[in-house]
């Protein structure tokens, strides 16, 4: 047995936990980081065989105490630096906080993030912009003038006679400039012999317009903003054409600040327990957006100085560790927001560094303590408020933002549901990168499994898969794909109705695999090939119903609160609506019971509501007032939240019918929990 197959308290050697994948194991004291990570299958990179060459093996340690993963990080739980380490940061640089994953050694408990550009499988952007029209009206704008030279018998300054010739050939009654975009004022205007564009912000529809940009002559290289959706697990961003709303780039990167916590509440609690904490999180995501910002340009082609608007969406933990401000209030009732209004404030106070010193930044209203800008921008886009028809739209991430609206009412929660479902904490989980399984499918005779990759179209059972999936292989299953497995287990009679998997007798296949006390499914094997063995376990399907349970408690606390036991329909927003199939969602008892058909998907819907803001000064006014309407249920503080909880463990519920679900799949009476193949009456025994 591997030292990391020991049990915990069998075992004396260091724990390592590595984030963002979740993957845990213990290592004798003096064992490369390097090793570790290709022991636990960690998507590590390295290239020159652990030499400290190649860099691609470069990793971020944190420190401090780390209550998710029971774990305190001492300072000196990695070897000290090395002169391998100090010779390649001396001639091509390290940033600050990294080692060389092959020289840091572990030597006590540590916890080690693997930033996205040391991982092999690049993360796929799930959450890409949706087509959509949208009436252009943006904040900042483009303005072609022709100014005055000086005069020495009509002494004004270069400003003066920049507003005089805004307000003749623009009628744009006055400006503001602040220090940066006045120095280099002076500089445009004789570059450009007195012709020049300026780019104006104008925060509100009766606030004075503030230049942010100038350049010489007439400025043809565009105008760009970035609406961001950053999530706690994935930061999202479309950088967008401000003159005519295209998105012409859209590009993601892991959240840094996972390695703290996975879920809210963790980080949070990182905050109280470290002291700092708060500001080293903060760092780490706005560095985190310089890098996303810098590569997205590249991607486009553009100067990153052209970018002169960013929006945010966010929930209230991340929004106020962008903002610099301590989460910890939002940890405890009555979980009081530093402000819960809409933000307008330069990116430098930000500390953006990759846009200009001069860009502006407009950050959404929160609903409540629980309920962010991110559920603001969905109710932007998705406009429950004008509904006829009651409808549940459902945001799943790591933190869950669940609507309930039509033209009466609207009603906002959120809940808690972990990032089971963005393959996080699943034991072959990985995060949506070529040769991820996202989709599966099982055979309910002969338990058999067919799946596809990411970056193939094709099913494992058609010819030519080997082929197109040679480069990636198959690596792991994302959360689309997890999600799927429960749902096709349940559908198969793999899996009951409690969540157990049943052993190879009693469902008569092989693939369910013995594990401890407990079984698992096989969905591919390729340790013949030196590949991964991709299992479902009863862990995995334990994380899942706590996750599905929690957000199927959320909307039904709504429905609570609305009155009502149905609903018309369901829109599945966020990288889970976009590639869950309405079927799966609904075996797996993730929503309401309702006609199948009315199970439609918004894709990026937070995403599509920072776009739309960004775009349109109208839909800011709109969502400020919007969120004043909407009524927050707290489901942190609600008895009945417990109660909905404890009922949907069961796959899809226990005791909640769903009627539509049985007219297309019916799901087979099996039980497991005495080891039997069917479901039948139990004896209980006779106390002596």
């Amino acid at each position: 047995m591997d030292n990391q197959d020991r049990p915990a308290e069998m075992s004396k050697d260091p724990l390592v936990v590595f984030t963002p994948s979740g993957k845990r194991g213990r290592f004798p004291a003096g064992t490369p980081v390097l090793t570790a990570a290709r022991r636990l299958g960690v998507d590590l990179d390295s290239v020159c065989g652990g030499r400290g060459i190649c860099s691609k093996c470069q990793i971020t340690p944190s420190y401090g105490e780390f209550s998710k993963h029971g774990v305190t990080v001492a300072p000196d739980a990695l070897s000290e630096w090395n002169a391998v380490e100090d010779r390649y940061d001396r001639k091509r640089g390290l940033k600050p906080g990294r080692r060389l994953g092959c020289q840091a050694q572990i030597l006590r408990d540590v916890v080690i993030d693997v930033p996205p550009e040391s991982q092999v499988h690049r993360q796929v952007v799930r959450k890409a912009a949706a087509v959509r029209a949208i009436e252009m009206d943006p904040a900042t704008r483009l303005f072609y003038v022709e100014v005055d030279a000086p005069d020495m018998h009509e002494p004004t300054g270069d400003l003066e006679r920049v507003k005089r010739a805004l307000r003749a050939q623009w009628e744009i009654d006055d400006i503001a400039a602040d220090l940066p975009a006045i120095a280099g004022l002076q500089k445009t205007l004789r570059k450009g012999e007195f012709r020049i564009t300026v780019a104006l912000h104008k925060a509100r529809a009766d606030s004075v317009p503030e230049l942010v940009a100038a350049w010489p002559g007439l400025h043809e290289a565009g105008l760009y903003g970035l609406a961001i959706d950053l999530g706690s697990t994935t930061i999202a961003a479309h950088l967008t054409d401000l003159e005519t709303g295209e998105v012409i780039a859209s590009s993601g990167i892991m959240n840094p600040q996972i390695r703290f916590g996975e879920d809210l509440m963790s980080r949070v609690s990182y905050s109280m327990m470290n002291p700092g904490g708060d500001a080293e999180m903060t760092r780490a995501v706005r560095e985190a957006l310089d890098t996303l910002t810098t590569e997205i340009a590249a991607e486009a082609g553009i100067e990153p100085g052209l970018i002169l608007e960013a929006v945010f969406v966010c929930n209230p933990v991340m929004h106020h560790l962008l903002l610099g401000i301590d989460p910890v209030e939002l940890g405890q009732a009555p979980f009081a927001l530093a402000t819960s209004s809409a933000l307008d404030l330069p990116a430098r106070d930000l500390g953006l560094t990759a846009l200009p010193a001069t860009a502006q930044v407009y950050l959404l209203p929160c609903i409540a303590g629980h309920v962010g800008a991110d559920a603001a921008a969905v109710t932007l886009a998705e406009e429950p408020q004008k509904s006829e028809d009651l409808v549940l739209i459902v945001d799943v991430g790591t933190n869950a933002e669940i609507i309930l609206g039509d033209k009466r009412r609207v009603l906002a929660c959120s809940s808690p549901t972990g990032p089971a479902f963005e393959g996080a904490q699943i034991s072959s989980g990985q995060r949506a990168a070529a040769g991820a399984i996202d989709a599966i499918r099982i055979d309910p005779e002969t338990k058999e499994p067919r799946f596809r990759v990411i970056g193939s179209e094709l099913w494992s059972d058609e010819p030519g898969f080997a082929e197109a999936t040679a480069a990636t292989g198959i690596t792991g299953i994302c959360g689309s794909g997890i999600i799927e497995a429960v749902a096709e287990m349940r559908m198969a009679g793999v899996l009951d109705p409690s969540g157990l998997i049943g052993s190879a007798e009693a469902t008569g296949t092989a693939r369910c695999i013995a594990e401890g006390r407990t079984h698992a499914y096989v969905i591919h094997d390729g340790t013949a090939e030196g590949g991964p063995l991709i299992t479902v376990t009863q862990g995995d399907i334990r994380a899942i119903q706590l996750a599905k349970s929690a957000l199927y408690a959320g909307a039904r606390l709504l429905m609570d609160e609305m009155g009502v036991d149905r609903i018309d329909r369901v829109v599945l927003a966020g990288a889970f609506g976009a590639h869950i199939s309405p079927k799966h969602a609904m075996v797996l008892g993730m929503i309401p019971d309702v006609v199948l058909d009315k199970v439609t998907s918004a894709g990026n819907a937070a995403g599509t509501g920072a776009r739309l803001a960004l775009c349109n000064l109208a839909a800011r006014r709109a969502i400020e007032e919007n969120v004043r309407l909407i009524t927050k249920v707290e489901t942190a503080i609600e008895p009945r939240f417990q109660e909905h909880f404890v009922a949907a463990n069961a796959i899809p519920h226990a005791t909640d019918s769903f009627p539509e679900l049985s007219k297309i799949v019916p799901l087979p009476a099996v039980s497991f929990n005495a080891g039997g193949g069917e479901d039948r009456p139990r004896r209980r025994r006779r106390r002596s």
